[in-house]
């Protein structure tokens, strides 16, 4: 296998994507963040001392998004046509359920937008929650589907 972040002699290189087809793309990552039920239950009842736990992750997240070529060294900056937070409540869990979905028309992929998204999210919802609870767990955080693009479709197998 060959990995395209790096030249023949070895160096980090940003892919050169100008021969790829434009196509649709659609990128779905998961993540969760675990949390003692009462402060699940702060959040479910919107009494969190930091306000709309939910709606400011879900912002977090489409920023980290629309800004991951700049986090990220290599990634290329996207225009991207799509993003959004799904956020659930889990009570088996329990906690958070976090889906970050991330979609453009162009010659590379969201995967990485969809990661940083959610990866984000997860973390704004320890910084809204961790007055009530410090060992909250952020994770596990992966890429569940993409579509589009030379490679085709993906989807992750069931966890």
């Amino acid at each position: 296998m060959t990995l395209t972040h790096f030249d023949a002699k070895g160096a980090a290189h940003m892919v050169d994507v100008s021969a790829k087809a434009v196509t649709d793309r659609v990128a779905v990552a998961e993540g969760a963040v675990t949390m003692a039920p009462e402060t699940l239950a702060l959040v479910t009842s919107g009494s969190a001392k930091k306000g709309d736990v939910a709606g400011v992750a879900r912002l977090a997240g489409i920023m980290a998004a629309k800004r991951t070529a700049e986090l990220i060294p290599l990634c290329h900056p996207l225009p991207l046509s799509k993003v959004s937070l799904d956020i659930v409540p889990d009570e088996d869990l329990p906690g958070l359920r976090l889906t970050a979905t991330v979609g453009t028309t162009g010659r590379t992929g969201v995967e990485m937008e969809a990661l940083t998204a959610v990866s984000l999210a997860c973390l704004t919802v320890y910084d809204m929650l961790k007055a009530a609870q410090k060992d909250m767990v952020i994770g596990p955080v992966r890429l569940r589907s993409k579509t589009g693009g030379k490679s085709g479709d993906w989807q992750a197998d069931a966890p």
